[in-house]
């Protein structure tokens, strides 16, 4: 338990961290690669030239700054980040250098005003959030390791098959190198792969969604090619079948509901295979459940997966599918090949469903979430049915209320 004179000058520093949590964060990560260069080979280190990782972590802080007195309140964020920690293999000795590293950072950014008083409170607090991140953690490492197929840290997987779904995604099947059984996993949650390019001088991790239905003998993750993307580059042009990659099992905790009511998976661009993982699902598992499958992309060139979910929805009735091509081809056109032209957006919405009594999920590029987001709360659709993936380090969809934390 924190005294609360400790709570208290945590409260105050609240207005401090939201004005300079970015330049914290950004002064802690150089901190940390400076006295330990060897965590670059758990950190993306494209998220980190984008500012996304530390735009992240500067949330994270202030979120547990201002709910100080109420940690009980961050449990879902923890828990949310304690699945990519767990699936990177963050563990509990890097969090003593993690405090070390923050606490410094602190200092160098607000000088003076980082008093020995402030620093001792955010020691002392620091302490109470690294045991809940340890404690949630250690129970994720011992729960993906004990499940049936389960283990622990990174596994060995053949690429046993390798599709091209498009001209930016193709897809990886891959199965166990010692041939024993699998973990299954949760429509929407992903794998975590780690390689080591011959020109790199670090390994890198990346999580990618498993677009297939869980039960089968094998993962499937849908790749796209990403600009200057040193994973996606490696896995579309030097992996080929045959080859090993290392895999930890599967985590994320943005997973399809068990309940019957209908649901509306919304993705733009590669942002549908988490989504295609739920289509799947209730195609094989639930033949009474209402699903639409709605699809942006910027052409049939791009769009991956297409025959899958068009034979999905031929073969199963209660299935549905539409797509909206921002640019569609001349070829898209003649062969009438999709049911938009433009962006998804509310007023398609409303044409294509028959009311927002749905549960709705989606992913996609981060102005497509946005906009997605605020068709959905125009629309009056409950919080509650709202449920979203971030590619890569968590943001936010909307500005908060000056009395909102959001992580």
């Amino acid at each position: 338990m924190l005294k609360q004179t400790t709570i208290d000058i945590i409260k105050s520093t609240v207005p401090v961290l939201e004005q300079h949590g970015k330049d914290i964060t950004t002064r802690f990560y150089q901190l940390l690669f400076g006295s330990h260069p060897e965590l670059k080979n758990v950190f993306n280190q494209s998220n980190q030239r984008q500012g996304r990782q530390q735009t992240a972590l500067a949330n994270a802080v202030y979120a547990a700054a201002a709910n100080i007195d109420n940690l009980g309140a961050i449990i879902p964020v923890v828990k949310q980040i304690g699945q990519k920690h767990r699936a990177l293999g963050i563990k509990a000795e890097h969090y003593p250098i993690v405090g070390e590293n923050l606490l410094k950072a602190i200092k160098d950014v607000l000088g003076d005003a980082a008093t020995d008083e402030i620093i001792n409170a955010w020691a002392e607090a620091y302490g109470v959030i690294a045991d809940a991140f340890i404690g949630i953690e250690g129970e994720m490492y011992k729960d993906a390791k004990e499940q049936p197929g389960g283990w622990d840290d990174f596994r060995n997987f053949i690429v046993d098959k390798k599709v091209q779904e498009s001209d930016v995604i193709t897809s990886f099947y891959l199965k166990p190198e010692d041939g024993q059984a699998i973990a299954s996993y949760l429509p929407g949650q992903y794998l975590t792969v780690k390689v080591k390019p011959e020109d790199s001088e670090y390994t890198h991790l990346r999580h990618y969604s498993l677009s297939d239905a869980p039960g089968k003998d094998y993962y499937r993750i849908s790749v796209k090619r990403e600009e200057l993307g040193v994973v996606s580059s490696y896995l579309h042009d030097t992996v080929q079948a045959g080859d090993i990659l290392q895999v930890s099992a599967p985590a994320g905790d943005f997973t399809l509901q068990s309940d019957d009511k209908p649901v509306v998976l919304l993705s733009g661009g590669v942002g549908l295979t988490p989504m295609l993982s739920m289509l799947n699902t209730i195609a094989a598992s639930q033949p009474e459940r209402a699903v639409t499958f709605i699809h942006g992309a910027l052409n049939s060139s791009v769009h991956a997966l297409k025959e899958e979910v068009a034979r999905l929805a031929s073969e199963n009735s209660n299935v549905k599918s539409f797509v909206a091509y921002s640019e569609p081809t001349e070829e898209d056109i003649a062969a009438n090949g999709f049911d938009k032209e433009g962006f998804i957006d509310l007023p398609w919405l409303q044409s294509i469903l028959p009311d927002n009594q749905a549960e709705f999920y989606f992913c996609g590029p981060v102005p497509f979430m946005k906009a997605i987001y605020r068709s959905l709360k125009e629309w009056g659709v409950p919080a509650e049915n709202i449920h979203f993936e971030f590619f890569g380090p968590a943001g936010q969809l909307e500005e908060p209320a000056a009395e909102v934390v959001t992580a």
